[in-house]
């Protein structure tokens, strides 16, 4: 049985003093959810990952993006390299933002995943359509795309985590239903299983998308649903430990 994971993805947002009080309340976080048989993570800004291991090293704490070449003239950047010296082995790809406004493409999240794989450290990879394509019948089109593109040339694809955002839903208030969530979800372990064959059922395939202490649980009662990536409602102590008791 794949085992529950929740990742807060904190986008831009907390000063290195906001993380400091996270991370310190993170402890017994950490202790409520191992009691509930649930990992937990979150992914700071870069300025803040130094921080937060050095707080609760226990925690899985990723990065929000991470180049695919180890060094170069690339302003602005931060690669793997960076990363490992200070204990970070995760990393968002495609979030849906770095899609939109930063023009990744599914190309580029490929580079990513490879390189990321190739070093040990885990992707937690990104997939969702626009409002538009969902409203075109586009979703499974645009969803496969991104799979087999994404994740061309992944040898181990156990070690990858898969995210379903619906881009319409982040940061909208609109969430997708249940029932959609857990059709995409299932439709993307039959994407993994054609390509990987039994290894797909290792994979833990996350929802997220104005996922709130409120509505988690719904969620999480779906077969092919292992966790949420959350954005907003993972910013607050208070909010993160309801949807631990949530899950």
């Amino acid at each position: 049985m794949r085992k529950k994971l929740l990742v807060g993805n904190w986008k831009m947002n907390k000063t290195i003093a906001d993380t400091t009080a996270f991370g310190h309340a993170s402890i017994e976080l950490l202790k409520k959810a191992q009691e509930r048989h649930i990992d937990i993570g979150v992914t700071p800004p870069y300025l803040s990952l130094a921080t937060l291991v050095s707080i609760n090293p226990k925690l899985i704490i990723g990065a929000q993006n991470v180049h695919y070449l180890n060094s170069g003239a690339y302003t602005g950047e931060v690669s793997i390299p960076m990363l490992q010296e200070i204990g970070v082995m995760w990393s968002l790809v495609g979030h849906s933002e770095r899609r939109t406004y930063f023009g990744e493409t599914n190309e580029s999240c490929n580079l990513k995943n490879l390189a990321l794989l190739k070093v040990g450290m885990t992707p937690l990879y990104c997939v969702g359509e626009t409002l538009s394509e969902f409203e075109q019948g586009l979703t499974k089109k645009v969803i496969k795309s991104q799979i087999e593109v994404g994740l061309k040339g992944v040898e181990d694809i156990k070690e990858v985590v898969i995210a379903y955002e619906p881009v319409w839903s982040i940061g909208t208030g609109k969430n997708a239903s249940k029932e959609i969530a857990e059709d995409i979800c299932a439709y993307i372990r039959t994407l993994l299983k054609e390509m990987y064959g039994k290894e797909s059922d290792l994979v833990r395939i996350l929802y997220g998308g104005s996922v709130k202490p409120d509505n988690i649980k719904t969620y999480m009662a779906m077969p092919n649903i292992d966790g949420a990536l959350v954005g907003g409602a993972s910013l607050s102590v208070d909010s993160f430990a309801e949807l631990i008791a949530n899950i």
